[in-house]
């Protein structure tokens, strides 16, 4: 047996990626049924809150290293993995269907005057609003993410009837003509309205806490929620960070997120989780969630990464201001996509998109035998 102690818990993050499996048969397994292969499992061991040593664990020796676990370890490890390499259910957006087999771009739509990145460029003007979406999703954004409340540090809360009052038009401009909408919001109102005018995703920062309505509102929907992950309660986005293990507690705090939804009627294929970079997190806290992505995969559900413009950036770069974060954006979105995330949220569609093609196209390279 094993010497892991019966009280600690494990937790299996895909590693080790390769460029290809050919000629890798029981060496490598498939990520989420995308467009990655990886050859380890960085097993983390958390026993009283401290990681013992940690384990380098081959898919190769997979089946060898459960063995030497208890049961109840094993049947949790078994279970994990299983959740690693499932295919991801694709989203619905009415009759359209968005596959999670490959990342794909969320275009940022603030419909705000205050927003951090581009407070005040659309919040007077529906249809120039709409016409911004319209463009990033002729750019190649997979769908466009429309929003009329900031959640930077300091903003105040928005009346719903005044975010209303920014979305709605937007919204039904947008879904009339196709495009895939989702409606970033905390309030049951604004979801409910905005899924009525042809939104078909709802995204939640606050995790469907802030309001009490908009966990029963969502699941009698049917439609698929982004939830984030932040550390306050349901109106504290930007609490102050006190982390003892970023990457783990976040984990847990999905997974504890994630019953209540499936207790609710929401079920997990429905569930897109958001590691929340930048709400209630130092640097270290989120450089660590970054680094540790693909943990994230264990949950079962399709991941969205957003850190565009995000103070992370500037932090790293000589303090540069949100006008100047367009490279560190960038470098974000191929990071994301390099450990499986399904949908990147970003302020700058074609940049986005045009690395996404060149890391498809290497992607592409490399899955193509060579004999």
């Amino acid at each position: 047996m094993t010497d892991i102690p019966s009280s600690a818990r494990l937790y299996f993050r895909p590693t080790g990626f390769v460029d290809a499996p050919f000629d890798l048969d029981g060496q490598v397994l498939r990520l989420s049924g995308g467009m990655l292969w990886f050859s380890a499992f960085d097993v983390i061991v958390l026993d009283g809150g401290q990681r013992l040593a940690p384990r380098l664990v081959s898919v190769a020796a997979l089946d060898t290293f459960l063995e030497t676990l208890s049961d109840e370890h094993a049947e949790d490890a078994r279970q994990s993995i299983e959740r690693v390499t499932a295919s991801r259910e694709p989203l619905q957006f009415g009759e359209r269907v968005l596959r999670m087999d490959e990342p794909r771009i969320a275009g940022i739509l603030n419909v705000t005057p205050d927003s951090f990145s581009d407070g005040g460029k659309h919040s007077e003007d529906p249809q120039a609003a709409a016409d911004a979406g319209f463009a990033m999703s002729a750019q190649g954004a997979a769908m466009i993410d429309v929003g009329g409340e900031s959640t930077r540090p300091g903003a105040a809360d928005v009346w719903e009837g005044d975010e209303l009052e920014r979305v709605l038009p937007v919204v039904e401009r947008l879904a009339a003509s196709g495009v895939a909408v989702s409606i970033d919001t905390r309030k049951a109102s604004v979801m409910e309205a905005a899924l009525a005018a042809g939104a078909a995703i709802v995204n939640d920062v606050s995790a469907l806490r802030f309001d009490d309505r908009a966990l029963g509102l969502v699941a009698d929907a049917g439609c698929p929620v982004i939830i984030m992950h932040h550390a306050g309660k349901g109106h504290e986005l930007h609490a102050d960070p006190n982390y003892r293990d970023p990457l783990i507690e976040v984990y847990d705090w999905f997974e504890d997120r994630i019953a209540d939804l499936e207790q609710a009627g929401i079920s997990r294929d429905r569930i897109v989780v958001d590691p929340g970079i930048g709400f209630g997190k130092a640097l270290q806290h989120n450089l660590s969630l970054i680094n540790g992505l693909s943990l994230f995969h264990a949950l079962g559900c399709s991941i969205m990464l957003g850190a565009s413009r995000k103070r992370l950036i500037g932090a790293l770069s000589n303090e540069a201001p949100v006008e100047q974060r367009l490279g560190g954006s960038v470098a974000l979105t191929v990071l994301g996509a390099n450990q499986g995330v399904q949908l990147l949220r970003v302020h700058d569609v074609p940049e986005s998109l045009q690395a996404l093609h060149i890391w498809r196209g290497m992607r592409d390279a490399a899955l193509m035998p060579t004999s």
